[in-house]
């Protein structure tokens, strides 16, 4: 997948540290690594946007050492979760982390410390799959060890898909925006690596001086992020900031708010930039869909069209294809890059292909006349009140003019509108009986301190019914 010698000369790396590695550089890193391990087992990398990160990656991925990245920032009960029920044979670590595993060190390079953990021998005898490449943790598994399965034809098929998309070549230069082990994050860095484009390599987040400060020093072609990112940009002033080496911006993870993505288009068609909208899932390696640029202004609430290589279906309740435009039925994709499955154990390593290439999103959507796709909910996110059928995720979109910091969740009795400021209660009180005919009894209006989000800025449906005490 990473062929890093046909790009030997040029800079594969750039960090915010002042480290720059060609791709020869990073080839010989990679292979010191990939050394160390006698034999094939599974690797648990402790994942911070940071060089030895991103060379413990390549490596397992280079030397079919099948990976585990989990965010190298949380504390040791979130990575004893996943050690217990995955047993690792390796952890590639940060050192200061090194202590609180049960292990030896057999490597250290760039801050970070390879470990042989202590696996029982049964353990140990656990089969890890021919086919399996990299484990993901899914964008709802906050707190669970669920996992997605991941071979490297799955990886590999997407990543050349993204790049032919998006016309990548070896004068791109990405700043990473999410962290590399989330599936958006991780897919900008494959995209790129494999065209042998220069990765500028950052922990800091677009909130922080430091990220600007590397923005500025290193000219970035491309930014990427999640609908959250790119709200919180707007309102730092991002249409007013001189950046004339930014050529793309790539967003995923989500659905923006359509009025949100107009203005993005047109600061994009003003400053000679491009915005791109696309629609993925972890289980799809994890892109399956983009909105190609010139359609943005006329489609801005479209998820596009598949990606090249890849295909859409859409059903309806009773599991029979929709042929007719306009139609709501569940989306289903097609393609090379759908994981293997799920896995919540280490025995569940051991299995092969379940979804066949075939991954059902879970996702509404329709198909406009046209061929473009259009998602309208979650199936999990409807509720039923009074005999009519309400779509939570519509209802969010519906309020995001109001204010982008809500959230609604809800059950059959009672649909829960979620904001962190109450200057906005009113308003959205006044939308909600005007626009969704709702009575007040079939609907309130909670304000808490704080969204319940993962790192990426996924609303956490569940933990935020706790906070409300649903």
């Amino acid at each position: 997948m990473f062929n890093l010698l046909q790009y030997a000369k040029n800079t594969a790396v750039i960090t915010d540290r002042g480290e720059r590695f060609t791709y020869e550089h990073l080839f010989s890193e990679v292979q010191q690594f990939g050394l160390q391990i006698a034999r094939r087992g599974l690797v648990c990398c402790l994942c911070k946007n940071e060089i030895g990160a991103l060379i413990g990656y390549v490596s397992g991925i280079c030397y079919r050492n099948p990976l585990m990245l989990l965010d190298g920032g949380r504390d040791s009960d979130y990575f004893c979760s996943y050690i217990e029920k995955y047993h690792p044979e390796y952890i590639w670590t940060p050192s200061n982390k090194s202590s609180e595993f049960d292990g030896s060190v057999i490597y250290e390079r760039h801050g970070y410390s390879l470990m042989k953990m202590n696996v029982k021998l049964g353990e140990a005898n656990i089969h890890l799959h021919d086919k399996l490449a990299l484990c993901l943790t899914t964008s709802g598994s906050t707190g669970s060890p669920k996992l997605v399965r991941l071979t490297k034809e799955n990886l590999e098929s997407n990543a050349q898909s993204i790049a032919t998309y998006l016309n990548i070549n070896e004068d791109e230069r990405p700043i990473t925006t999410l962290p590399m082990y989330y599936s958006f994050g991780l897919s900008v860095i494959n995209s790129h690596l494999i065209k042998g484009a220069t990765i500028l390599l950052t922990n800091s987040t677009v909130f922080s001086k430091s990220f600007w400060d590397f923005f500025g020093q290193t000219f970035p072609t491309s930014i990427a992020g999640v609908p959250f990112t790119y709200e919180m940009l707007e309102r730092m002033g991002f249409f007013q900031m001189a950046m004339p080496s930014l050529k793309t911006m790539i967003q995923a993870g989500g659905k923006l708010n359509a009025d949100v993505v107009k203005r993005y288009v047109q600061f994009a068609e003003e400053t000679n930039k491009s915005f791109i909208v696309m629609y993925g899932q972890t289980e799809a390696s994890p892109r399956m869909s983009y909105l190609p640029f010139e359609y943005a202004s006329t489609k801005p609430s479209s998820i596009g069209i598949p990606i090249p290589g890849g295909a859409f279906l859409l059903f309806d309740a009773n599991g029979q294809p929709i042929q007719e435009p306009n139609t709501e039925g569940e989306l289903v994709y097609k393609g090379a890059n759908v994981c293997l499955g799920y896995a919540e154990c280490r025995e569940d390593l051991e299995k092969g292909d379940e979804n066949k290439g075939l991954l059902r999103t879970g996702d509404v959507a329709f198909r406009d006349t046209e061929g473009f796709y259009y998602i309208t909910g979650r199936l999990k996110r409807f509720v039923k009140i009074w005999g009519n059928r309400y779509n939570l995720d519509a209802i969010e979109q519906l309020i995001k003019p109001i204010t982008t910091d809500c959230a609604c969740v809800g059950n059959d009795n009672k649909i829960y509108v979620v904001v962190v400021d109450s200057k906005y209660v009113n308003e959205i009180a006044h939308l909600m009986n005007k626009k969704l005919q709702l009575d007040k009894s079939c609907y309130s209006i909670n304000v808490i301190e704080k969204i319940p989000k993962t790192p990426s800025g996924k609303i956490q449906y569940t933990e935020l019914k706790s906070t409300i005490g649903l």
